[in-house]
């Protein structure tokens, strides 16, 4: 789907602010409010806008520590495992990646034993042929997608 001013200006704001009511979003966009509850649609049936959600501060809903895990998978188990460690409410990312690793995890623990846990449970799932963790000291920019320029 080709996204137009319009529509690119609808996501921009939304994602501002996903509080925003059709209305204010016609008035900062200058649309018609038909335009906008038309245009939201077709984002959402198209794939593009795929749901609307709250961001949370990690740190104050208690996941006091971020973590990466790059993961060397058995070959021909990739994909069960990684669907493995996904469900895990920990884990908010699992990536196929080239180079040396066959995927990344990003997850969230809330103390060094939940780590322990986190590493002796989830990451020593059957298929799993190594795994190494990086703790995340300080995060500079963590955010959505955006539109691209």
């Amino acid at each position: 789907m080709d996204l137009d001013e319009t529509d690119k200006q609808l996501i921009e704001a939304l994602q501002g602010d996903g509080r925003l009511s059709m209305r204010a979003l016609a008035d900062m966009v200058g649309v018609a409010l038909g335009t906008v509850s038309n245009r939201l649609g077709k984002l959402e049936e198209n794939g593009v806008i795929t749901g609307y959600t709250v961001t949370l501060d990690a740190d104050k809903v208690g996941w006091e520590m971020s973590v990466v895990v790059g993961l060397r998978i058995v070959k021909g188990e990739l994909l069960p495992v990684q669907r493995l460690i996904a469900d895990d409410p920990r884990v908010f990312a699992v990536y196929d990646v080239t180079g040396e690793m066959d995927s990344l995890v990003f997850a969230r623990v809330s103390d060094r034993d939940d780590l322990d846990d986190f590493t002796k449970t989830v990451l020593s799932t059957e298929g799993v042929e190594r795994s190494t963790t990086m703790v995340v000291l300080n995060t500079v920019k963590e955010q959505g997608v955006k539109l691209p320029k």
